[in-house]
């Protein structure tokens, strides 16, 4: 199958249809449709659906992907939009914003969509009953000092922080001093 390049500096507007394979380094403001595999570089942009048989992301997509093999959805990919393929691969660093979808036949699309929503499942029953709660700790009320004891002393006010040391001003020489006075003056 032949491979086509968007290259990177590449601006497509419009949607992109065949039978091989696309390799996408610039921008497509459009749907890719494609029977082969669709490669994202890191510095894609794309804003429309993407769907081919096996779809490496590495840049951004904004809209859906769809692979009839596999998503693989690499370091540095940024997708918005759902993911619907076989097989999913997420690398540490991707972001996905929006619904993941996996199916075991190729090429099958499951039957929900953005607007419904699987229903809520009913809570499942606790295994082990919760156990009674604890009694508070009994506090004891404090001793009274034996009447005998010497008061204890009151602590000593802590000494008041030393005074940092003058700035060291280096002395001058007389020669030094006497052209320092003409630069000035004159």
């Amino acid at each position: 199958m032949s491979t086509t390049v968007i290259a990177a500096g590449t601006w497509v507007r419009g949607s992109i249809q065949g039978e091989g394979d696309v390799t996408v380094a610039g921008r497509v403001d459009g749907e890719i449709e494609v029977a082969g595999d669709v490669t994202l570089d890191g510095t894609a942009l794309v804003k429309g659906n993407v769907s081919g048989a096996r779809i490496v992301v590495r840049g951004a997509v904004a809209g859906d992907l769809s692979g009839t093999s596999a998503v693989l959805l690499e370091d540095g990919a940024r997708v918005v939009g759902d993911v619907r393929a076989p097989s999913l691969g997420v690398g540490d660093g991707a972001l996905v914003r929006g619904r993941i979808e996996t199916s075991d036949a190729a090429g099958s699309r499951p039957s929900a969509s953005h607007a419904q929503r699987p229903a809520a499942r009913p809570a499942a029953a606790p295994a082990k009953a919760a156990p009674p709660p604890r009694p508070a700790p009994r506090v004891e009320p404090p001793k009274a000092a034996a009447p005998h004891a010497p008061p204890k002393p009151a602590a000593a006010p802590a000494p008041p922080a030393p005074k940092p040391p003058p700035p060291v001003v280096p002395a001058m020489k007389k020669g030094a001093k006497a052209a320092l006075k003409k630069r000035v003056a004159g």
